[in-house]
């Protein structure tokens, strides 16, 4: 090296300097857990010995953890916190348990007492069957569901996209952030319902089939996950 060079290429540098345009709370991928965030672009300069000359263009966004002071892309903000991903599990058990009634019917204590314990378990503390039962009725009425006495006879029901187009909302945004174990163990859960009071029928086949398909499971597991469910553990 000759002498001085290494001296000289020092001299220079590049300075960032970075504005906040956002904050709020995220999923850490470097703590692992639930942090506060800054959203942050900057703009770069061109030093010579310190002092900031000719700007070279903007940098970011990024986004920076108050904790752990890692720096992440914007993706990082896609993945729910622990508090959003538990409310998410909650309210999809909540929907799959009342898809589940809508099609199968709300006359048997048995299914109603299930759903109810599943719903509960899930995080809804005080939920009941009554209250199962009147949402089942009202959303019935409201968009034209499967009538309870059709389905409980067998009678292969028409299938509300209505019905369809809640569990997607529901389920599809949840799935890529739980295991494939996770998504079986929801899919398991309305099954389970399902079979309180006996054979699944035609229409609550079709209402797990759309579960199972919302959840990211293909139609073989699926199918796998309905016949296991009957299996007593």
């Amino acid at each position: 090296m000759l002498p001085g060079r290494g001296r000289s290429l020092s001299l220079w540098g590049v300075r960032t300097t970075w504005t906040t345009v956002g904050d709020g709370e995220f999923f850490c991928p470097g703590c692992g857990g639930d942090r506060n965030y800054a959203r942050r672009t900057g703009r770069q300069r061109r030093t010579v010995l310190g002092v900031p000359l000719a700007a070279r263009g903007t940098v970011g966004p990024v986004v920076h953890c108050a904790s752990c002071e890692g720096e992440f892309g914007p993706e990082a903000l896609d993945h729910p916190t622990t508090v959003r991903l538990s409310a998410m599990l909650r309210d999809a058990v909540h929907t799959v348990a009342l898809a589940v009634l809508a099609a199968g019917g709300t006359s048997s204590r048995t299914v109603t007492a299930t759903a109810a314990a599943t719903v509960r378990s899930a995080g809804f503390e005080d939920c009941t069957e009554d209250q199962l039962t009147h949402l089942v009725e009202a959303l019935s009425a409201e968009s034209g569901r499967y009538l309870p006495e059709e389905a409980a006879s067998g009678i292969d029901c028409p299938y509300s996209a209505t019905l369809a187009i809640e569990l997607h909302e529901a389920l599809e945004p949840l799935a890529p952030h739980l295991a494939p174990a996770g998504r079986e163990s929801l899919l398991l859960q309305g099954a389970r319902i399902a079979l309180a009071d006996g054979p699944y029928n035609p229409a609550e086949r079709e209402v797990l089939a759309t579960a199972g398909a919302a959840l990211h499971l293909c139609a073989a597991d699926t199918a796998r996950l309905l016949a296991a469910a009957r299996t007593p553990s």
